[in-house]
């Protein structure tokens, strides 16, 4: 039997095919650095979706320099996000280059981790900005939207448009029983171990008093005081990112070293399935020179924009955009571009020309689509969120995993409702029409929902707790009060 460990994404020789020599899917078949053949294949990107951002590429010299000029924060902040995207573009393509020149597990992991650096790199950015007992400088809630609206905009987004531009070409797209299985698994303990702070936090605040009195607070439950019960979910946050990061590198190991993984199951179904691939192999590549020079112009770009870009945040906010807005929605949308638009365009297909001219319409690699939806989603709850956690914890600063009620309930139903529609092993078009309308609906809501200052569901400032002392004094009137009240009781 031949061994399932044989690279699929990088092979060792030629393949022949149509009566003239193909190289194989990594191989550009030419060495060192050429700028005029670089700038040809970083045009033609991965696909025609991913070509036409390129269109931005203008924007990025602009939203440099504007940054030189006093005030103009609105339009700082507009020019800085359109130039996010032809730059994290140009990481996802550098990276996919790159994962086709490895043994397949080592290049899927690659991509995948490429696919998420933008992400990485701009959780960093705001944990180090974040300025701790500021309320002006507190990006925390930020962040900690930001880390639930990646999933959200993955899961709702990204796989409601697959499924939809999938379906418009087939009545219906099938999938392995794996990505259902795997992908809604992983997430739900993800979910799981994401939301035992917040949890934690809403059962106990309304026992927690706001100050410790050695005198009279034993009454009221005790020492059990605010900061207490803060203090205990910034340990908890600590724990669970610990545990979740080792789920992440146990994840990656089974897959890694299991013959019959994730990866291998996805890949060769679509892979022997995709008409076109004689194609795609044909098609100039960037040699391995060139890749480590993208991936380097690329990261060194993108990180001096989002830092930009989070040095407008707080103007943005000033000027009326919410936070919940601006880190669920705004922020995921211009982290996830290039994963979105490759995702789309393998859900959607590719048309491939017969010899006769005749056009042929090549099945959408669904799976690997549903991979590109599905795993950033995984990897953004079980490494992102709580790499930053980790992160805020070295510097000093209190990151932790206490998300707001409403942020909870709106990633527990999106799973619920991705769940669903896997669950059959197909899709259409109905269905990723029916999850974008859902990601709008929650899109709506964020833009109403107040900024954390105002909006306490999950904050002691929200319960019933007056910030004061309580002096002796003040313990016996309540006593006399109580007595007096249960004596009217009995009259009545």
């Amino acid at each position: 039997m031949e061994q399932e460990t044989r690279p699929l994404l990088h092979a060792s020789h030629a393949e022949s095919g149509g009566g003239h020599h193909i190289a194989s899917e990594g191989e550009s078949g030419r060495s060192g650095f050429h700028p005029g053949h670089f700038l040809k294949v970083l045009w033609r990107s991965s696909c025609t979706a991913a070509m036409l951002v390129n269109f931005l590429w203008p924007v990025v010299p602009v939203a440099l320099v504007v940054h030189f000029f006093p005030g103009l924060h609105i339009y700082k902040f507009i020019l800085t996000y359109l130039a996010v995207i032809p730059t994290a573009n140009l990481i996802g393509f550098s990276g996919q280059e790159f994962a086709r020149k490895m043994p397949k597990v080592a290049g899927i992991l690659i991509e995948t981790t490429f696919g998420s650096i933008v992400e990485i790199i701009l959780f960093v950015v705001l944990i180090v900005k974040h300025k701790s007992g500021s309320e002006e400088g507190n990006l925390i809630p930020i962040i900690q939207a930001a880390i639930l609206g990646s999933i959200l905009t993955n899961l709702l987004l990204c796989l409601g448009l697959c499924f939809f531009f999938g379906g418009l070409r087939q009545t219906s797209q099938k999938f392995h029983a794996i990505v259902s299985e795997v992908g809604t698994g992983l997430l739900l303990v993800a979910a799981f171990g994401l939301l035992i702070p917040s949890a934690f936090y809403s059962a106990l605040k309304s026992e927690a008093v706001p100050h410790a009195d050695n005198q009279g607070a034993g009454s009221l439950g005790g020492e059990f005081t605010k900061r207490k019960l803060q203090e205990d979910v910034l340990s908890i946050s600590h724990a669970t990112s610990l545990a979740l990061i080792l789920a992440s590198i146990l994840w990656v190991w089974f897959q890694a070293k299991s013959q019959h993984s994730i990866f291998d199951e996805v890949i060769e179904m679509d892979e022997h399935r995709d008409a076109d691939r004689a194609a795609d192999m044909e098609k100039p590549k960037f040699t391995m020179t060139e890749t480590i020079t993208a991936l380097t112009l690329s990261l060194g770009l993108v990180t001096l924009l989002l830092i930009l870009l989070v040095e407008q945040i707080e103007h943005v906010v000033e000027a009326g955009v919410p936070d919940q807005f601006l880190g669920l929605i705004l922020l995921p949308l211009v982290e996830k571009a290039a994963e979105h638009i490759t995702a789309i365009d393998e859900a959607w297909g590719k048309s491939s020309y017969n010899a006769d001219g005749t056009c042929t319409c090549a099945d959408g690699v669904i799976n690997v689509a549903l991979y590109h939806c599905l795993a950033p989603s995984i990897q953004t709850a079980l490494f992102n969120g709580p790499l930053v956690v980790l992160l805020g914890w070295i510097l000093g600063k209190p990151m932790d995993l206490n998300f707001e009620i409403f942020m909870v309930v709106l990633l527990v139903l999106s799973i619920l409702v991705v769940g669903n529609f896997l669950r059959d092993g197909e899709s259409n078009w109905l269905e990723g029409a029916l999850l974008v309308i859902v990601y709008i609906i929650i899109a709506i809501a964020c833009w109403y929902y107040p900024n954390p200052d105002v909006a306490t569901s999950n904050s002691l400032n929200g319960s019933i707790v007056v910030d004061m002392p309580l002096s002796p004094d003040l313990i016996r009137q309540l006593r006399v009060l109580i007595d007096e009240s249960k004596g009217a009781d009995k009259l009545i």
